[in-house]
């Protein structure tokens, strides 16, 4: 049988789009559990307290690290949900290098300057509190601090008022405390979702709430590349992989995971890796925008938000 030259370049067309609608996504994004990877804290003047060393104190509180916690109260945070405050409102946070069972805490000297821990002396439950949860923990200084279903609590020193949750997510390690001691997080969150940025519009964020970005040096096609590399990483924490169902508004053509050069998976939105930046500190902030004309933050169909026509 004879194949006219119409009917055979038709069908190479046809071979050519099917290759590039499915080379992106040999890795199929349904984990089993969402997850930040390379949430390293940024070098210099970013996330530097986060990580607990070398932290920056210039702006540290010294009434904030010595304050008794009184009555816990509970707040509600559009963001976050439910979090935990001592009796002058300000929000309680967990170290996630921190142990609960047993109890232990692992920020001292400069960490603990910037994160004071919250005594234990004079802590107790109020509404919504669960007062068989409170404990103490002796630190390696011989005292005694609180601890919240076996989570060591600490304020943030940059905290300056009731309500301020400044310290959230910094260095993808410190999360404000829920009442029951697990990390704050609204029930609704979802492991990628869509807010409504009143600059920017419709954007992606995290489970966290934190601003997802795109860096126009990388690939989708004909498979995700990532061109963000060591220092790179530090200051834009890869977003490790987010299961499918467990997105909410985000276009899922092309939302899948796939595998860096250094093994780490890494989460695509329309098959452009995404990322946070160690420069946002709490959600809702858009730090990143435009940073070096390369990086800009996430249309729900994997499009840089605010970036020039190329």
């Amino acid at each position: 049988m004879k194949t006219s030259w119409r009917s055979a370049s038709l069908v190479a067309s046809a071979v050519s789009v099917l290759a590039l609608t499915t080379a992106c996504g040999q890795e199929n994004g349904t984990p089993a559990a969402s997850q930040n990877v390379g949430a390293t804290a940024a070098a210099g003047s970013y996330g530097s307290a986060g990580t607990g060393l070398g932290a920056d104190t210039s702006n540290n509180d010294p009434v904030a690290q010595t304050a008794t916690a009184g009555e816990l109260t509970v707040s509600d945070n559009a963001q976050l949900g439910k979090v935990l405050t001592d009796s002058t409102g300000l929000t309680l946070y967990r170290f996630d290098q921190d142990t609960a069972e047993p109890p232990k805490s692992n920020c001292d000297g400069d960490c603990a300057t910037t994160w004071p821990p919250v005594p234990a002396n004079d802590a107790t439950a109020g509404e919504g509190i669960d007062k068989s949860l409170l404990g103490e923990v002796t630190r390696s200084d011989g005292t005694k601090q609180l601890t919240v279903n076996g989570w060591p609590a600490y304020r943030y020193a940059k905290d300056t008022k009731a309500g301020d949750t400044t310290g959230q997510g910094v260095g993808n390690k410190w999360f404000a405390l829920a009442p029951d001691g697990k990390k704050a997080k609204a029930a609704s969150t979802a492991g990628l979702s869509v807010r409504k940025d009143p600059n920017l519009g419709d954007i992606v964020v995290d489970k966290n709430g934190m601003t997802v970005y795109r860096f126009l040096k990388d690939k989708a096609w004909p498979k995700s590349v990532s061109n963000c590399t060591g220092a790179c990483l530090e200051k834009w924490p890869a977003v490790g992989p987010v299961a499918t169902n467990d997105t909410e508004g985000v276009v899922k053509k092309g939302l899948m995971s796939f595998t860096r050069p250094d093994g780490v998976k890494q989460q695509t939105v329309n098959c452009w890796p995404i990322y946070t930046f160690s420069g946002d500190k709490a959600p809702g902030d858009i730090n990143g925008q435009g940073v070096g004309g390369t990086w800009y933050a996430v249309s729900p169909d994997g499009k840089p938000v605010g970036a020039p026509k190329q």
